[in-house]
């Protein structure tokens, strides 16, 4: 089959190369996927770089999310087991974690509801307990965890604003539903959203940025208001000054979603349960910006990677290079 290998460190369309390899054999408690769409996350380019958390041994293959099917013929979920990843023909990944994919998402829709929904889901409903009415922000909302973010909160009853990096990318959040788009390249962010809410701030901020967006987050909270971090694709981990929150009495919350497959599986299930039913409703509805083939993998991830896409990438192996599946 074929999949892509990273042999070493560094910049994903440097060092992803498209090889013959055998086919991943299964594991005890494991089972063997046709990929039929791999969804890109910047994970997998800090991964390519060396600086995810998780550094699988070298050669690996990226991907940490599909739509799969089984060997029964089964259309799945999953979360490949690393090395073998997910930009490949085939993967393998632990059978007691395989979700259905939903019936009113295709492969490439439903690759791209599991980790960054998910993560959405955790974060604003476990986590910042957002409620109906409430206004929450949403950094890089034109991107695919933002996007989710959006939709997700639209479907909670939240007004959302977003902030985004460019005209482009705006006209991208408003159609998720923006209720407010902020263009950070062109307005000053925080006295936006302070016009915005009538200087109140945001109950809930949603903050996959980190950098200087963590700094506009904590200007911008309200009065019992709640910042949640889900990463870093700034490049730049923030350090938060705590008597900060302490005299504006904000919450900063974090949320590592992986965390949550060890600590409590059964939410994992109970949330793919409850993101099924809202795409079955059609309040989310994952924005699948290109679909590439297996082909043009690396140089998807490099685009990712240099914050240069909008909503998802998703890698379809059955796909041609002409764009036929």
């Amino acid at each position: 089959m074929q999949a892509w290998q990273v042999h070493e460190n560094g910049e994903p369309s440097e060092v992803m190369r498209l090889e013959d390899v055998g086919t991943p054999t299964p594991g005890d408690g494991q089972v063997l996927l046709k990929v039929r769409a791999a969804n890109i996350n910047f994970p997998d380019a800090l991964m390519c770089r060396g600086q995810y958390q998780v550094r699988p041994p070298l050669p690996f293959t990226p991907g940490v999310e599909i739509c799969g099917e089984t060997e029964d013929g089964r259309r799945v979920l999953a979360t490949p087991a690393l090395p073998h990843g997910g930009f490949a023909e085939y993967t393998v990944a632990d059978a007691a974690a395989l979700l259905p994919a939903p019936d009113a998402l295709d492969d490439a829709e439903a690759a791209a509801l599991h980790i960054g929904y998910q993560t959405g889901w955790f974060g604003l409903h476990r986590r910042a307990r957002l409620e109906a009415g409430e206004t929450l922000l949403v950094h890089a909302a034109a991107g695919g965890v933002g996007s989710a973010a959006v939709q997700l909160g639209k479907a909670a009853g939240a007004r959302v604003i977003g902030v985004v990096g460019g005209a482009a990318k705006a006209a991208v959040a408003r159609e998720l539903g923006c209720d407010v788009v902020v263009d950070r390249n062109a307005e000053d962010v925080i006295a936006a959203v302070k016009e915005a809410t009538g200087g109140r701030g945001a109950d809930v901020v949603y903050d996959p940025v980190g950098g200087a967006a963590y700094a506009q987050s904590a200007k911008v909270v309200a009065f019992e208001g709640r910042i949640v971090v889900v990463g870093f694709a700034s490049g730049t981990i923030p350090s938060p000054a705590l008597n900060h929150a302490l005299v504006k009495n904000y919450s900063i919350l974090g949320l590592h979603w992986g965390l949550y497959n060890t600590k409590n599986p059964k939410l994992v299930q109970h949330c793919h349960e409850r993101l099924t039913e809202l795409a079955a409703q059609g309040a989310v509805k994952p924005l699948v910006s290109e679909r590439v083939p297996l082909g043009g993998a690396a140089a998807a991830v490099q685009r990712v990677a240099d914050g240069v896409t909008t909503g998802r990438v998703t890698v379809v192996p059955g796909l041609t290079e002409g764009g036929a599946a």
